[in-house]
């Protein structure tokens, strides 16, 4: 009873921490909008033919909710990787899912004037770039569930997804070799990741990919608990474990394919944040793990958005080199404690 207590109230602060994050991310920028007037656009208090409501509607709120949905979806796919794994350095990408993502865009961005014999076109918006994207990652995903039905040892499968992403890191290498300079520079910005080039459409896609995503990983809250004691104590509890396989398989591509299709490649969210939770909350409990690891990511997120976008300043950091600097610490402090971690 008293855990079940101190559970709520640290979701009660942790709730209260993300709206408070969420109000200060859609007010800061380049133009500062005052909170007050910011509630008054979202509830509709505002007239429309102001700039505060074009910038709030059309970037930075659209912006903040790809910042939620990016950071609860990595994460929540690092824990569902690093619990099948039962490996506490694995990330949401380790089945070479972000790689197949990147190959696509760099076929698209890259390939077509590479074979510009071959493709008709070379103009693209970025709708076309997170379809390509798509198409990479679940290609990807698609191989890697042929392999988990031949294969039965779970760290096979990992070295198996980890060679997968070797093979395309190499293609987009070679076609990086070959390419423009311009082209090239245009995939490296894509790698950067960006959270504010989506538009209602895509960033309902992404929600619902989302969504799917924590609903199959909700299904398998009892298949994750019992794999934290191993694979044989799981057959002894009567789980299926190629199917629970394949429904964690799945609920990660739909998390970290879409994310990474639609925003890029974004780093270390996923690995540290489901790490962070653990301390928070002292369990390894997945009733508790997945909605906290959903909020810790979305607030970390949020927190790395405002920093990137600099308040004040025009200039917008890559997203990805602020999650690195919150990250990489994180990792470092894990391979300090690896043998103290339990899985």
């Amino acid at each position: 009873m008293f855990k079940q207590t101190t559970y709520s109230l640290q979701f009660i602060l942790l709730l209260i921490l993300l709206i408070v994050c969420l109000s200060i991310n859609i007010c800061l920028g380049s133009v500062t909008i005052p909170l007050s007037d910011t509630f008054k656009i979202i509830f509709g208090s505002t007239l429309k033919e102001s700039s505060s409501y074009y910038i709030i509607w059309e970037y930075r709120l659209p912006k903040a909710i790809t910042a939620v949905m990016v950071g609860g979806g990595l994460s929540l796919s690092g824990l569902l990787m690093q619990t099948l794994f039962r490996n506490p350095l694995a990330g949401p990408y380790v089945l070479g899912i972000s790689s197949g993502a990147s190959l696509g865009a760099a076929i698209l961005i890259m390939g077509t004037s590479l074979f510009s014999a071959v493709f008709s076109f070379s103009a693209f918006n970025d709708f076309t770039l997170a379809i390509a994207s798509s198409l990479g990652s679940f290609l990807v995903l698609f191989l890697v569930l042929i392999v988990a039905a031949k294969v039965k040892d779970t760290m096979a499968l990992l070295i198996i997804g980890l060679m997968f992403g070797s093979i395309t890191a190499a293609i987009v290498s070679v076609l990086s070799y070959f390419t423009k300079a311009e082209k090239l520079q245009q995939y490296i910005f894509w790698s950067f990741g960006s959270l504010g080039n989506l538009s209602w459409l895509q960033l309902s896609i992404v929600a619902l990919c989302t969504v799917l995503g924590i609903t199959l990983s909700i299904v398998s809250i009892k298949p994750l608990n019992a794999l934290l004691l191993g694979e044989n104590y799981a057959k002894s509890l009567g789980i299926a474990l190629k199917k629970s396989r394949y429904i964690i398989i799945v609920a990660t591509g739909l998390l970290a394919g879409s994310i990474t299709a639609f925003a890029g490649p974004i780093a270390f969210v996923g690995l540290a944040v489901p790490h962070i939770t653990k301390q928070i909350f002292h369990t390894t409990d997945h009733k508790i793990q997945i909605p906290a690891v959903l909020i810790c990511g979305a607030i970390l997120m949020l927190l790395c958005d405002t920093i990137a976008q600099l308040p004040g300043y025009m200039s917008v950091l890559p997203i990805n080199a602020i999650t690195s600097i919150f990250g990489a610490p994180v990792v470092i402090w894990l391979l300090l404690r690896k043998r103290k971690m339990i899985f």
